[in-house]
């Protein structure tokens, strides 16, 4: 990347939102929140919107990176092209205020396996090169949940500079820092522009003297108006120029951060900090600085270099790799993660086999294989929601914020996350089918197709439990609630459709026919053929004891007295995969408003 390349200009801005609801155009009153914003800043620069609280230094950013959906006025431009959302998301970066990264991964390969142009060694020695500038060598096999918030907030820029953006924007990349971890994050930031050749624009809400000289260039706002944007180098002079020099041995930049500021300490302060900002906005509007602008001629539009985003394969590749990383590391976060994924089933299962190993098959034991069926079917749920809640919730955080970036779809993390996930359930199942095996099957009649039968069977109510849980975490933000809510819907399947609370044959009609609609009721089918029809009955007969057959038995719990095992299991499998595909491709539509207002609320 070649210095003084790019130019990203703002000309003239005017943006409106709905107040009621922060800058996501979302219910309120309709107001103005940035006026006639004008700046320019090049490859190599660093710029500092400050301003206090309210000010507009995040509704500016998120209008440059196109995070809002309320229209705005005026032109921002990259070399005299427009910065569409594709462009921005294409050939710059974001870089928010809380960095958010999947537990499990070290901080090489956080940085290695992020969605990028370069691969091969040509990406390895980047990320070396990256390591090195943000001072995370030290730390590069580091677990990013170990990490400290200078560290984190470091890495978040790593992950940007890896896709080698012409323009970074960041959202108080000081905040909760120590003065000495501020100053070396600054100092950081002014060393890549310059190396890398790259733009940085970045909001300070209470700047240190110690920055001042890494800053280049300065953007004053109040109540979304511009008291000053030009270079740090003739900022004192102006000020000084307008009757509002600086004291020696003050922070310039606290200093005309104060004199931009409104003075709510009692009304006749408010009133006369009003006039005087207003004073100053229009005094800048009407001369304002462009010594050190110079920008190419307007008619010449040099459009950026463009290397083209990662393909769709390769990013999924991506996210494939960084989700097996986080599984398989050696990590604490990891072995918890395997632990819940392969041993949670199999141990719960080894637990009930105790309770039902001395149960012989007479006429009470008969009727107490029901409690074991509505045991494997509970549990084979439960531990399917578990999952989605303590490991995909991590992987849907994520995507929120990846989403405004453009990185991927929902349905490329669903598609990568599925594959994983089948392959891990059916290790698991195969487990837990193995220890509950010698209870539900004579050994007379064991055989492989047996075997698989109730492998898929499980397997099918870990996935479907799984897929419901993950609908939900699309919308509901907190993952109690969407246990909570899965819980509901898993419950009333078992109650409905199993033939273990209620009977088929105690049903009204019109609920007999809704029953096979239901997952559990071909799952609770297959698990009734298998156990009753691989087991004789020692049942004498007696004035106080009927031996009941199997037929009847079957009709009057599943509906079935020969149900077609094979058939039952395709389509209990046929629930599950369907589910799958329902969510990747419900994942690809855009949020509902109230739900974007919550996520952004909440997770942005």
């Amino acid at each position: 990347m070649i210095g003084n390349d790019y130019i990203l200009e703002a000309n003239s801005v005017f943006f409106n939102t709905k107040m009621g609801d922060g800058c996501l155009g979302i219910g309120g009153e309709p107001a103005l929140i940035l006026r006639d914003i004008n700046f320019a800043v090049r490859s190599g620069e660093v710029m500092a919107i400050l301003g206090s609280k309210g000010s507009g230094k995040r509704a500016l950013l998120d209008v440059i990176s196109h995070r809002v959906e309320s229209k705005c006025k005026g032109q921002i431009l990259l070399n005299g092209v427009p910065l569409t959302k594709s462009l921005f998301q294409n050939r710059c970066a974001y870089v928010s205020q809380d960095p958010y990264f999947i537990p499990g991964l070290t901080v090489a390969q956080t940085l290695h396996y992020t969605p990028a142009r370069l691969t091969g060694y040509l990406k390895s020695s980047k990320v070396r090169q990256v390591l090195a500038d943000l001072a995370l060598t030290q730390v590069a096999k580091k677990y990013v949940e170990n990490l400290n918030i200078s560290e984190k907030r470091r890495l978040s820029i790593g992950v940007q500079l890896v896709r080698d953006p012409v323009m970074i924007l960041l959202d108080e990349p000081t905040q909760y820092l120590n003065p000495l971890n501020a100053y070396l994050l600054i100092s950081i930031l002014s060393n890549i522009s310059k190396k890398c050749g790259c733009g940085i624009i970045l909001s300070l809400e209470k700047p240190r003297s110690d920055v001042f000289p890494f800053l280049d260039k300065a953007l004053f706002l109040c109540l979304g108006g511009v008291v000053y944007s030009g270079g740090t180098r003739t900022m004192l002079e102006y000020f000084h120029n307008i009757g509002f020099p600086c004291p020696q041995l003050e922070n310039p930049l606290m200093y005309y951060l104060c004199l931009s500021t409104v003075d709510r300490r009692s009304r006749d302060r408010f009133v006369e900090s009003s006039q005087q900002i207003d004073a100053l906005i229009e005094r800048f509007s009407r001369e304002p600085v462009m010594s050190e602008i110079n920008l190419p001629p307007k008619n010449v539009a040099k459009y950026p270099i463009s290397y083209g985003k990662p393909t769709e394969l390769k990013v999924w590749f991506m996210i494939l790799m960084q989700m097996m990383l986080s599984i398989f590391s050696c990590g604490t976060t990891g072995i918890k993660f395997l632990c819940v994924r392969l041993f949670m089933l199999p141990l719960i299962f080894a637990i009930y086999f105790p309770f039902f190993f001395n149960l012989t098959f007479d006429h009470h034991g008969f009727f107490s294989k029901k409690g074991l069926i509505l045991n494997l079917i509970g549990w084979s749920y439960g531990c399917g929601m578990i999952p989605a809640i303590a490991i995909y919730k991590h992987w849907r955080d994520k995507f929120m914020k990846d989403k405004a970036e453009g990185l991927y779809s929902g349905g490329t993390l669903l598609l990568a996350y599925n594959i994983i996930s089948i392959g891990l359930w059916l290790i698991s199942t195969s487990l837990a089918t193995i220890v509950i095996y010698p209870l539900m099957v004579d050994t007379k009649y064991q055989d492989y197709k047996t075997f698989a039968h109730i492998v898929l069977a499980v397997w099918s109510c870990c996935i479907l439990a799984e897929q419901i849980s993950i609908t939900f975490l699309l919308y509901v933000k907190q993952t109690f609630n969407s246990l909570t809510y899965c819980t509901y819907i898993v419950v009333l399947l078992i109650i409905l459709a199993t033939g273990t609370v209620r009977s088929y044959a105690g049903l009204h009609p019109l609920l007999q026919d809704v029953t096979k609609t239901a997952h559990s009721y071909y799952v609770s089918s297959i698990f009734y053929s298998t156990i009753f029809t691989s087991h004789q009955l020692n049942c004498i007969p007696t004035a106080s004891i009927i031996c009941p057959k199997f037929s009847e038995y079957l009709f009057e719990r599943i509906g079935n007295p020969d149900p077609n095992e094979w058939q039952e299991v395709a389509t209990a499998c046929a629930f599950a995969l369907a589910l799958m595909v329902f969510n990747m491709v419900l994942y690809l539509f855009p949020l509902p408003k109230f739900v974007k207002k919550k996520f952004y609320k909440q997770i942005l």
